[in-house]
């Protein structure tokens, strides 16, 4: 089985656990691990499962007004948060927007702040469902990893972002 994983990070949590679920599916699977922009309609078209994450932003996906004010909040004075090298490059939402139809497995993940989803919001949601919309076959529900109010992972997520890969790679097994 062939895998990407596509994320968008603004301050590193977001592409922390996509490389920690790139290892839990590596037993079983050839992965790759691209950020948003280089993840073209015809490099997507090579892979059996795309798995999109990124963060939530006002309990969705991130839009170019909330992706901004979370680069200016990084570059405030006193701020310890710091931008991903990829943080201002596209986002999910457009680059999901875009997409061609693919007829390959997906699964979708997004960070957000502990606490009720309610309450906080989850982009994974969206993502899933907009995978669907562009043909993908969703093989697992959403899931969210948790940051603290002050964007820093809790401290078992990236533990848990690796089981949750190898449980998607024996999803996709039984599947195929």
């Amino acid at each position: 089985m062939k895998a990407v994983i596509v994320y968008e990070s603004m301050y590193g949590n977001t592409h922390l656990v996509a490389d920690a679920i790139a290892d839990g599916l590596r037993p079983e699977a050839e992965v790759v691990v691209v950020p948003v922009d280089q993840a073209t309609g015809d490099f997507l078209a090579s892979f059996d499962l795309v798995v999109v994450g990124g963060p939530t932003h006002v309990h969705s996906l991130s839009r170019a007004n909330t992706r901004e004010a979370a680069i200016a909040a990084a570059r405030k004075p006193g701020s310890d948060l710091e931008i991903d090298p990829d943080a201002e490059g596209p986002g999910l939402r457009d680059w999901l927007d875009s997409l061609d139809h693919l007829s390959i497995g997906a699964a979708a993940f997004d960070t957000r702040v502990k606490g009720p989803a309610a309450l906080t919001g989850r982009a994974s949601k969206g993502i899933a469902k907009r995978l669907h919309a562009h043909g993908c076959t969703v093989v697992v529900e959403p899931e969210s990893f948790l940051v603290t109010k002050e964007n820093h992972l809790l401290d078992d997520e990236v533990a848990r972002a690796r089981a949750w890969g190898a449980r998607l790679a024996a999803t996709m097994a039984s599947v195929r």
